[in-house]
């Protein structure tokens, strides 16, 4: 998910190439050399620097790379074309619904009020699970899109965020504690790894954890691994969630990955969600890989394994 960006001057360091897409830095240098694209200039102490018009060109790169397209099928095309390619891949995948497109009109014209109310109707209508699911799930990904496809300025997508992320908080706050046996109710930490600044895909499975019954304590964003293993033991978790964008490396992910699962005690399960190529391509053997439609009935699973079992003493 493209969310919790943040704006940057006109001249990008490579540095900030890497955080606002998600390529690496390896990966833009390669590309330097293989397609001529991106052409940075040097500053003045002969680092590389990007235009605006670079760096948007690589977000609409990275995003139909995210679709299947190759490297060199599109490295050429300009950054409308490539719009215009992002924009039939999305209404080819599966229509928008209107009701989506209404809430996205919302954010655009900056009706902050609409937007929330329309939001909490959503939720009272559908309940928190369904209301994850069907709205705020697709809704964050068109929002996601539209800010790639230079379609949403960035304040606009920081306005949907925090609208988003106070409606979620409020729900989750406001569902009743879990009323099964504690030895029935699995107790989650809910977290990303260092480097790893997007947080709606995890505010969204702890909204899916509650309505399932689960006891969640969120860690937010970024928490450094020693200090994930540190929460897992004070709060005698069951299972560590972790939510992961795109934007993630793999390499540095499979390596976070296999430092925590070292750390944690044995009977702590590891789960993931998102959009991380590690998830799909040759996961840890250790790791739990669900979508969002998973948590209900991964829930129940972990139930029927664990019945009976008393909770680890501290």
């Amino acid at each position: 998910m493209y969310t919790d960006q943040h704006p940057l001057p006109a001249a990008f360091s490579i540095s900030d190439v890497e955080r606002d897409t998600g390529l690496a830095k390896e990966t833009l240098r390669v590309w330097e050399r293989r397609y001529a694209f991106p052409q940075p200039q040097r500053d003045a102490h002969g680092e590389r620097s990007y235009s605006t018009e670079q760096v948007q060109k690589l977000r609409m790169v990275k995003r139909l790379l995210d679709m299947g397209y190759r490297p060199g099928k599109i490295m050429q095309h300009s950054t409308s074309q490539l719009r215009a390619l992002a924009a039939a891949g999305m209404a080819a995948s599966q229509p928008v619904q209107p009701q989506l497109e209404h809430y996205l009109a919302l954010c655009r014209g900056h009706h902050l009020s609409e937007l929330g109310a329309a939001l909490r109707q959503a939720l009272a209508v559908l309940g928190l699970r369904k209301f994850t699911i069907e709205v705020i799930a697709p809704l964050t990904s068109l929002v996601g899109e539209a800010w790639a496809c230079g379609d949403l300025a960035v304040h606009e997508e920081h306005v949907y965020s925090e609208t988003m992320q106070t409606v979620m908080r409020h729900a989750i706050f406001s569902m009743p504690q879990p009323s099964l046996p504690s030895t029935r109710t699995p107790r989650i930490v809910l977290t990303t790894l260092p480097n790893e600044r997007h947080g709606l895909g995890l505010l969204m499975a702890e909204a899916l954890c509650v309505a399932a019954g689960a006891e969640c304590i969120s860690l937010g964003v970024e928490t450094p691994l020693a200090d994930i293993a540190a929460a897992a033991r004070a709060q005698r978790a069951d299972i560590v969630a972790l939510s992961f964008s795109s934007a993630s490396k793999e390499k540095q992910t499979r390596d976070s990955l296999q430092q925590l699962q070292a750390s944690l005690p044995p009977q702590v399960e590891v789960w993931a969600g998102g959009r991380s190529p590690v998830l799909y391509k040759r996961p840890p053997a250790f790791l739990h890989v669900l979508d969002l439609r998973q948590v209900a009935q991964t829930m129940d699973d972990w139930r029927r394994r664990h019945q009976g079992q008393l909770r680890p003493a501290h």
